[in-house]
């Protein structure tokens, strides 16, 4: 089956994501987002987000099949998340969509969430060339991950040992206090502040691994911060936020540049909702064609997290003769990287 028609359902964290993909092209991409619930507390309240995936589910996926103009008997496949993610909110996915499988007859695939941010740039740019590396940035995980077949084969170089890189800029948000979510705050806010103003620590950056660390960057900020309004100072937001991004984007791209050169691949792909920074892509694109290689990122509204990318890997998954998930999987909310269907 060359091209199937594949519903895919996201729920690892605040967004009930439905998105419907027939082959690589893109027929829906529906989003119910939560953020607003969780604002006041400056971060995802698991248990608020499972209750809204919960409410948001069936209109969802109601909405997502109108605007395809297909109905649930069309389908060839659903696909979900199994993991990782929000161990309540993942579980909310999961059951909807072992539901729908089962009630119309229709194979289930159990997919993971980091390789469905890969495969989601297929949708835009055509099938992933094998191998690629993969750049994945979110909240959760910042990774490095060698792809030579996204269907089957993704292998981890590099990951996150502490802060992930857009957790690290939700908590400079919350001490510069800009709000919450503050990937997109600090984007906007830096746009006209100075990223030479302060010199911040690059962690890891020539420790020898592909791995991240942001922890110390994001405590050197706060120490930053804290120091000047001691002294009576003004803190200056918008050139903190600018040196603040400039310190996480140039980490993830030396060493992003640096994977792609010792595995002697020539295709670099961005996913995760922290690509869909400006700067990010900026220096990204720069530094990528110094070195030569083939810059691949998704429009921003893929790269946040969405249902037409679990709908892309399903798909991919169907096209490629992989065998469908059994309908007792569980939601893995540590599940790691490496296993791309459950």
């Amino acid at each position: 089956m060359s091209e199937p028609l594949v519903l895919g359902i996201e729920t690892s964290c605040d967004e009930t994501g439905v998105g419907i993909v027939q082959g690589h092209t893109l027929l829906a991409d529906t989003v119910a987002s939560s953020v607003e619930l969780h604002a006041r507390f400056g971060g995802v309240v698991p248990e608020v987000a499972s209750r809204a995936h919960l409410e948001a589910m069936t209109p969802t996926v109601d909405r997502a099949l109108k605007t395809a103009g297909v109905t649930l008997d069309d389908l060839d496949a659903i696909a979900v998340t199994a993991g990782p993610g929000l161990a309540g909110t993942l579980m909310v996915g999961v059951a909807a969509a072992k539901a729908y499988a089962f009630a119309l007859g229709k194979p289930l695939y159990g997919v993971n969430h980091l390789a469905a941010h890969v495969a989601v740039d297929q949708l835009e740019h055509g099938p992933l060339p094998k191998p690629c590396v993969s750049l994945l940035v979110s909240g959760g995980h910042s990774s490095l991950l060698l792809v030579p077949d996204v269907a089957t084969d993704v292998r981890s170089l590099g990951s996150t040992v502490d802060d992930a890189a857009g957790e690290a800029f939700d908590k400079v948000a919350r001490v510069l206090d800009l709000g919450f979510p503050g990937g997109p705050i600090i984007d906007r806010t830096a746009k006209t502040g100075d990223h030479a103003a302060i010199a911040f620590p690059r962690g890891k950056l020539d420790d020898g691994t592909y791995d991240f660390s942001f922890s110390g960057l994001k405590s050197a900020v706060a120490r930053w911060v804290e120091g000047r309004e001691r002294a009576g100072e003004p803190v200056p937001i918008a050139d903190v936020a600018a040196s603040f991004q400039e310190a996480v984007v140039d980490v993830l791209t030396r060493k992003a540049i640096a994977v792609c050169k010792a595995h002697d691949v020539d295709h670099l792909q961005i996913g995760g909702g922290v690509a869909a920074n400006s700067r990010l892509r900026e220096m990204a694109k720069q530094r990528c064609d110094k070195a030569g290689i083939r810059l691949r990122v998704p429009r921003p509204g893929l790269c946040t997290d969405n249902g037409a990318m679990v709908a892309a890997l399903g798909a991919e998954l169907v096209a490629s003769g992989v065998e469908d998930s059994r309908l007792d999987i569980p939601a893995d909310s540590s599940l790691p990287v490496t296993t791309v269907r459950v």
